[in-house]
């Protein structure tokens, strides 16, 4: 079966294992009935931007044109570095894309992958953020009013956890299973200043992700399409953005958003054991 796509990042869904879809020509592709399967993603040598759909040589950013890149609020600085946002001030590259999308409630939690992370998102949004970072367990550390608001929280925070994740260790499903992450809320309250801690959300629930992963790596290769413009193999699983390959090789789909590329699925030789959702 051969399926077209223009590459976002997989939409999921909170399940046990979580659940991915790629948008394809057809419809939405459920990815995790594909695990155990051989597949062939083909880069066909087209790319349109993810925000003004132009057509274009190289992505800047993610999936951006350049004149997007510079422009568009999706690409903002604060993206990034949360506390630099003005949204709150009625600035910024878009007033009212601000207002709708920073200017509003977000959670900073804490995720563990191999080690703790800080991180921030929109309410409502956690649980769509913790899987495409890969996390296994996470708990909600404050909920602010803005965006601006929960960079404050996590730049105080910086000094103490980081707020990167090591995707190699965690594609290999290195975890340190004794951190216990409601004692690390705790530990981390004491270091934010008295203003920030007005702002600690109550639910201690630490919530845990399985992902659907056939077989872990022992070591990762990450692959690139323009480097390599055909890549695949037999699925194992998919964990974060990143679909694994038997052998170790990687590939995250969402840092080629925009790329165009040919799915091509064939069967293995060996059936993938299915698990009951929720």
């Amino acid at each position: 079966m051969v399926y077209f796509a223009q590459l976002t990042k997989m939409k999921v869904e909170y399940n046990r294992p979580i659940n991915y879809w790629m948008s394809t020509n057809v419809g939405d592709l459920h990815m995790n009935t594909l695990i155990g399967k051989e597949i062939s993603l083909k880069f066909v040598g087209q790319i349109n931007c993810s925000v003004c759909n132009s057509s274009i040589n190289k992505t800047f950013g993610t999936g951006f044109c350049y004149p997007c890149f510079m422009t568009a609020p999706e690409n903002s600085e604060c993206i990034i570095r949360p506390e630099l946002c003005r949204g709150h001030e009625g600035k910024g590259r878009d007033v009212e894309w601000e207002l709708k999308n920073h200017v509003i409630p977000h959670t900073v939690y804490l995720a563990l992958t191999s080690g703790v992370k800080v991180g921030i998102t929109r309410r409502g949004n956690e649980f769509t953020r913790w899987i495409d970072q890969g996390a296994w367990k996470t708990i909600k550390l404050a909920e602010v009013p803005d965006r601006y608001t929960s960079g404050l929280v996590e730049v105080a925070l910086k000094e103490y956890v980081s707020d990167k994740t090591n995707w190699q260790r965690m594609l290999k499903d290195e975890r340190n299973a004794d951190i216990d992450l409601l004692d690390t809320k705790d530990e981390l309250i004491e270091y934010l200043p008295e203003e920030l801690q007005n702002f600690i959300d109550d639910d201690d629930e630490v919530y845990e992700l399985e992902y659907p992963i056939h077989e872990y790596p022992s070591k990762v290769k990450s692959l690139n399409f323009d480097k390599t413009p055909e890549v695949g193999g037999v699925l194992k699983g998919i964990r974060g953005q990143y679909l694994i390959f038997e052998g170790g090789e990687v590939i995250n789909l969402r840092k080629f958003t925009g790329y165009n590329i040919e799915l091509t699925v064939g069967d293995a030789p060996t059936k993938v054991e299915q698990k009951t959702l929720f």
